[in-house]
C-alpha cells in the first residue's frame, strides 16, 4: 500500500483541506509525507483570497508550520519548495515525482483561478499520463465539519474489462489496509440512457435492444460473483450490486447510499486534457458527489507483451 505522499500546497486555507485525510493515511498506511510548494513567476498577490507565497523563506516557513500544526508526531514528514520560479506550476509538480518518487499524490479539487486550474484539471491529467502515480482528489469539507476522517466505506465501479479494473487491487488492499468494506458495483444502463452508436441502434431496434441489456445484466452479476470469490481469503468485507442508468448518477447515488469514504476508479491519461476528461465518466461523478476520487492510472498492455515470444 502506499508509502509516501506527495501533498502540493499553495499556501491558502482551501489547499489545507487535504490535510486531514492525509494525517490520516500516513497514519493508517504507515506512510511519510512530502509537503511541496512552488513558486509561481509572475503570481498573483492573492490567492483564494489569501496571501499568495512568493518568496522561498516564507514557504519554507509556511511549510515547516503546516507539518508541526496538522500532521500528528511520529510521522515522517519532509519538506520542499521549488525555489526557481516556473510559469507552470502543473509541469512543476510532475517534474517533481520523478524526483521525489512518491506512490500517492494528494489534492484538492475545488478552487477559483489558479487552484482549479492546475490542481483538478492539468496536473491531474499530466500526471495520470505519465502512468505511475494514482492520484487522490478531495472535495473541501463542509464548513463546520469536524467529524475525524476513517475510511470505513470503499466503492469500486468495474465494467467488466480488465484494463479498467487495474484499480480493483488497489480498492481492495486499501480496504483491508484501513479496515473497511468494500463495495464493487457495475452499472448496466437503461434504454433511455444508452448514447452514440448504442442510442442510435436501439431506435431502431428498441425490442432486440432490451432484450441485450436485460441478458447483459444478467451477465454482470454473474462476473461480479466471480469478483468476489477472487478476493474471499483477504479479510475483506466485499457486497456487490448491479445498478440499471447512467453510469456517472449511478455511482454518485450508490456512494451517497452506502456512505462512501473513497470511490476507487481506474482511469486513462491521456496526450491532450480535453482527451483526459471529455466525454469520461469520472469528471461527471466529481460533479455529481462530495466523495473522494481515487484516480489509478491503467495501461493497456505495451505491445511486446503481446507478442509470443519464440520457444528457445
Amino acid at each position: 500500500m502506499y508509502k509516501h505522499l506527495l501533498v502540493p500546497l499553495d499556501g491558502s486555507t482551501l489547499a489545507e483541506t487535504v490535510l486531514p485525510t492525509v494525517s490520516y493515511l500516513a497514519r493508517t498506511l504507515g506512510a511519510m509525507v512530502t509537503l511541496v510548494h512552488v513558486i509561481e513567476r509572475d503570481a498573483s498577490p492573492q490567492i483564494h483570497g489569501e496571501r499568495h507565497l512568493t518568496e522561498p523563506a516564507e514557504a519554507a516557513s509556511y511549510l515547516d508550520e503546516i507539518a508541526a500544526r496538522a500532521l500528528p508526531a511520529g510521522i515522517a514528514v519532509e519538506r520542499h519548495v521549488h525555489t526557481s520560479e516556473v510559469g507552470n506550476v502543473a509541469r512543476s509538480i510532475v517534474e517533481h515525482v520523478g524526483e521525489l518518487a512518491p506512490d500517492l499524490i494528494v489534492m484538492c479539487t475545488h478552487g477559483s483561478g489558479g487552484l482549479r486550474g492546475w490542481l483538478f484539471g492539468s496536473i491531474a491529467q499530466q500526471v495520470i499520463a505519465m502512468g505511475t502515480t494514482p492520484v487522490l482528489l478531495i472535495q473541501p469539507a463542509e464548513e463546520n465539519a469536524q467529524a475525524a476522517i476513517s475510511y470505513r466505506q470503499i466503492l469500486a465501479p468495474i465494467d467488466g474489462d480488465p484494463e479498467h479494473e487495474q484499480g480493483l487491487p488497489t480498492a481492495a488492499a486499501l480496504a483491508a489496509a484501513c479496515g473497511a468494506a468494500l463495495r464493487l458495483i457495475m452499472v448496466v444502463p437503461t434504454w433511455g440512457t444508452l448514447s452514440g452508436t448504442s442510442a442510435a441502434t436501439s431506435r431502431l431496434l428498441p425490442s432486440a435492444t432490451m432484450a441485450l441489456l436485460n441478458v447483459t445484466q444478467e451477465a454482470a452479476e454473474d462476473y461480479l460473483r466471480t469478483r468476489v470469490a477472487q478476493l474471499e481469503g483477504s479479510g475483506v468485507s466485499t457486497t456487490v450490486a448491479v445498478a440499471r442508468g447512467d453510469p456517472a448518477v449511478v455511482v454518485a447515488d450508490a456512494a451517497a447510499q452506502i456512505k462512501a469514504d473513497v470511490i476507487v476508479m481506474g482511469t486513462h491519461g491521456k496526450s491532450a486534457l480535453d482527451a483526459f476528461w471529455s466525454g469520461s465518466t469520472t469528471p461527471r461523478i466529481a460533479d455529481r458527489t462530495n466523495v473522494s476520487l481515487l484516480l489509478v492510472p491503467v495501461r493497456r498492455p505495451a505491445e511486446s507483451d503481446l507478442t509470443p515470444r519464440s520457444q528457445p
